[in-house]
Parts: structure tokens; C-alpha cells; sequence
């Protein structure tokens, strides 16, 4: 048996305003149970969702509010084309306003990353499929924080409105 790993690009549109959050999960109603969260989850929310269904038909399963986003999620979905994946583009909110809810959809088994980065999703690909092996989110390191760069993360997190 041959292994070949693979690097599959997940390109995002202006970043920070779309996110990305990658993750598996196992069943075909992964795609409503995801819809009806998210819509739940955040008022006005913008997003596309797809997921690769890994029985037959093994179609790539997709939904969303904003088409843009959902093109773009089937169109990145399928060229990972890991079975029971999912990968789903955010506008007008961060992942951090949605994860504890996808977290509690009974199919969810992982996430992989949740970020506005450019993201690498590193994969094995066998005679059978693909599996996510995981992923590359953003850069490097250039340093280590120092005191002015403290200040400005805490200032951040308040302008963001999530510390007081």
C-alpha cells in the first residue's frame, strides 16, 4: 500500500472579513445540523458551508447563506476531497461567535482550525481516499511579543469587544 501526501491551498477572500473553519464530522445530516446552528448562532450571518459526504454518492453536501461563500466552500471542499470533511467560509462574525455551537452538533468529531489565515490542509492520499493529516494555519513566528505589543493586543480585544 502507497501513501502520497498532499497540500491542498484553501485560498480566503479578504481576510480578516471571511473566516474559515475546517473540520470532519460522519453523517449526511452534518450539513442541516450545521445551517440551523449557525443561522442560530448569529443574526445576519453570512457563511457558506460544504462537506464531503464519504458514502455513496460521495457527493460533496453544501448550504449557506451567502453564494459567494457557498461557491467557494464547494469549490475548496472538493479539491480537499477528504470524506466527512467539512469546511465552512464566515462573514460578518468570527469563528469564536460559532465554534462552541458547531461543537455541539452531536456529528462534529473535530475542528481542525478556525481562522482568517491562509491555511494549508495537509493530506494522505491511499488507493481508498483522503484523509486530513491536518493542517497549516498562517506563518511562522517573527519574534516574541514584547510590552508595546501587549498593549496593543489587549487594546484589540477590546475594540473587538470581547474584554472590558
Amino acid at each position: 500500500m502507497s501513501i502520497r501526501l498532499i497540500s491542498v491551498k484553501v485560498h480566503i477572500p479578504s481576510p480578516p472579513a471571511v473566516q474559515v473553519i475546517l473540520g470532519q464530522a460522519h453523517f449526511i445530516k452534518t450539513v442541516e445540523d450545521l445551517h440551523e446552528v449557525l443561522v442560530t448562532a448569529v443574526p445576519g450571518i453570512a457563511f457558506g458551508l460544504a462537506f464531503c459526504e464519504a458514502s455513496e454518492p460521495c457527493l460533496v453536501r453544501w448550504s449557506g447563506t451567502d453564494q459567494d461563500l457557498i461557491e467557494l466552500a464547494r469549490t475548496h471542499a472538493k479539491n480537499i476531497g477528504a470524506g466527512h470533511s467539512f469546511l465552512v467560509l464566515l462573514k460578518n462574525c468570527y469563528p469564536v461567535n460559532v465554534l462552541p455551537a458547531i461543537r455541539q452538533v452531536p456529528e462534529v468529531c473535530l475542528i481542525y482550525c478556525a481562522t482568517a489565515n491562509p491555511v494549508e490542509v495537509i493530506l494522505a492520499e491511499t488507493e481508498q481516499g483522503r484523509g486530513i493529516l491536518g493542517v497549516v494555519d498562517g506563518f511562522p513566528p517573527k519574534g516574541i511579543e514584547a510590552e508595546a505589543d501587549i498593549v496593543e493586543r489587549k487594546a484589540l480585544l477590546r475594540r473587538f469587544g470581547y474584554k472590558f
